[in-house]
């Protein structure tokens, strides 16, 4: 054998092998095409496409910060009275379309630290489920909504409870009515308390109306709110009555009016005095013969997207001479 034919041969070799391992070779399988998350537009901003499906996902959240000071902390005594408190909240909603609406949820649960050594336990603040125009959990109702853009405002105690309702929305026209479960305030246990509210817009003014009745202590309320843009600003002015005291409402007072203009100084800075008046204040859960009137002084600062400073002085003088000043500072931060 010469040396051309022991190569050759080699070579043959060489390839018989080669096409045997190339026929036992393993492909590895492609890889799944990854889904990275999408942004969903259909319910407004801040939403994401939870990956593998059509719901869509968005999540917020705030930290406030708040120093509170008496009348000793603004007139100069040496016995300076102050508090600070800090409030963390988490919200996370999910909403998606189906053949019967829009199906949405919304959580948010938070805790407040005050200026103890205890730590603040966690709480849900509201957890409800929405189809389309009803509302079933636990959630602030439309009586938080009535109020003025200042501090010295109040007239529902309770604002916050396991209720179900119907709200009809259109552009210019909303209509509501609800059933709000008030047994672990009512002393009865079983009680519950019907909530209804109107309100319209024309042109830059917007009149709203709520209604509220508590069937456990048969008594109810009526309270509206009536903004309109007016020179720099916007002007409201707002009032309530009551019929008598409700346990499940806690009423601030028999009756109570109000008035506030926003001043809007520039983007960011925007300047609120209101002054409001309470006839009969409750006491103990009856209403007293006692009246009552405040006023202050709002500021808000936006620092930067997401972040406002706040300061707010007020001033209440009750029927008899007693008088108090108190006020706070805060720096709040949304997401």
């Amino acid at each position: 054998m010469n040396i051309k034919s022991l190569l050759l041969g080699s070579a043959a070799a060489l390839v018989a092998v080669s096409g045997a391992q190339a026929a036992d070779a393993i492909i590895a399988a492609e890889p799944e095409p990854m889904e990275y998350v999408r942004v969903c537009d259909a319910f407004g901003t801040g939403y994401f496409y939870i990956p593998g499906t059509e719901t869509c996902l968005k999540i917020g959240g705030e930290i406030r910060a708040t120093v509170y000071a008496n009348e000793s902390g603004f007139i100069g005594d040496l016995d300076e009275d102050f508090n600070s408190e800090v409030r963390a909240r988490l919200t996370v909603e999910a909403k998606n379309d189906s053949e019967i609406g829009t199906i949405g949820s919304y959580l948010r649960i938070q805790s407040t630290q005050d200026d103890g050594l205890g730590r603040a336990n966690v709480v849900l603040d509201q957890g409800y489920i929405t189809v389309g125009g009803f509302k079933v959990g636990r959630a602030l109702t439309w009586a938080d909504d009535w109020g003025l853009a200042g501090e010295s405002d109040a007239f529902f105690g309770n604002a916050r409870f396991n209720t179900v309702s119907y709200t009809f929305t259109s552009d210019a026209f909303t209509a509501g009515l609800g059933v709000d479960d008030l047994s672990s305030i009512d002393a009865s246990g079983n009680s519950v308390g019907l909530e209804a509210v109107i309100s319209g817009s024309l042109g830059a003014a917007t009149a709203t109306l709520n209604g509220v009745y508590d069937f456990g202590d048969d008594e109810g309320a009526i309270a509206g709110v009536i903004t309109a843009d007016l020179g720099p600003g916007t002007l409201g002015i707002a009032g309530a009555w009551a019929t008598g005291y409700s346990t499940g409402y806690d009423f601030e007072a028999e009756w109570t009016v109000g008035a506030a203009y926003t001043i809007k100084a520039t983007e960011k800075l925007s300047i609120t005095p209101q002054v409001m008046y309470y006839g009969d204040i409750a006491d103990g859960g009856v209403f007293t013969s006692t009246d009552a009137w405040a006023a202050d002084l709002y500021v808000e600062y936006a620092l930067a997207a997401g972040l406002k400073a706040s300061a707010d002085v007020r001033y209440v003088d009750l029927d008899g001479g007693d008088s108090n000043w108190d006020g706070f500072v805060r720096l709040t931060r949304s997401f």
